[in-house]
């Protein structure tokens, strides 16, 4: 059962990294999204740029890993293709993980080419690549788990974008991307700490700034969390919606 959970786990991320994700619509998105809204704020507000490399990165793992994420349950599930996977030996659970691991190596592959400009362009003397490939690794987790909570709550394509915009946009205005969070208001930082991102831009800040692993352990600890919140409500709001 569990070799049987894990090749149909690897062969669904396989058929939606190419039926989906790797088409250049979404790779431009998911590159070029991030990089303008930068952008706009450098244009409107200029000053130190390289401060903004943690949330352009953390920018670019959530719209690139959710950008197809959202929709490809609902997709699938509105044209009757997801049944047949019901049908196979593969357990539920399996199959959400599966179509969650599309969208997470989808998204650390485009966030690893946008990371790779930004310090070029703006270099990190006191980088901690480890930490920054675990934070990219549980950043990109986390919104992959979003992402498929959102596909599986509605029934419709166009919901599900609308829904995805409902997280993603106060997310990028509250997460810490353009303004730090201890700047907001505080009952702003409330709902910021309720937002997956706000921990990700903050690991993201302390790896490019060599911080400790005693700073960052509890950012760390908060996107694990909310993985495993969303991916259980995911699969909880899933298996109802067979039942019905």
């Amino acid at each position: 059962m569990l070799a049987d959970d894990l090749r149909g786990l690897y062969y669904i991320a396989l058929k939606d990294l190419r039926a989906y994700y790797l088409k250049p619509p979404n790779i431009s998105w998911g590159i070029l999204f991030p990089f303008a809204f930068v952008l706009a704020f450098i244009i409107r507000n200029p000053g130190d740029v390289g401060q903004l490399v943690p949330g352009l990165i953390g920018l670019t793992v959530l719209f690139s890993t959710t950008s197809m994420e959202a929709i490809v349950i609902t997709f699938e599930r509105r044209i009757g293709s997801l049944e047949r996977l019901f049908l196979s030996p593969v357990r539920l659970p399996a199959i959400l993980a599966g179509k969650m691991m599309g969208g997470m190596i989808f998204g650390i592959a485009i966030t690893a080419v946008v990371a790779a400009i930004s310090l070029i362009l703006y270099p990190a003397s006191h980088l901690n690549w480890v930490m920054l490939l675990v934070t990219v690794f549980l950043s990109a987790l986390s919104c992959s788990a979003l992402g498929a909570f959102v596909s599986v709550v509605v029934k419709e394509v166009f919901e599900a974008q609308t829904l995805a915009n409902f997280f993603r946009f106060p997310m990028m205005f509250l997460g810490g991307v353009f303004v730090p969070v201890n700047n907001l208001p505080l009952w702003l930082q409330v709902i910021a700490r309720c937002l997956p991102l706000t921990y990700s831009v903050e690991a993201l800040r302390n790896a490019i700034e060599g911080a400790s692993w005693r700073i960052i352990w509890m950012d760390l600890a908060m996107l694990l969390l909310f993985s495993a919140i969303l991916y259980g409500l995911s699969v909880f709001v899933l298996s109802k919606r067979i039942e019905e």
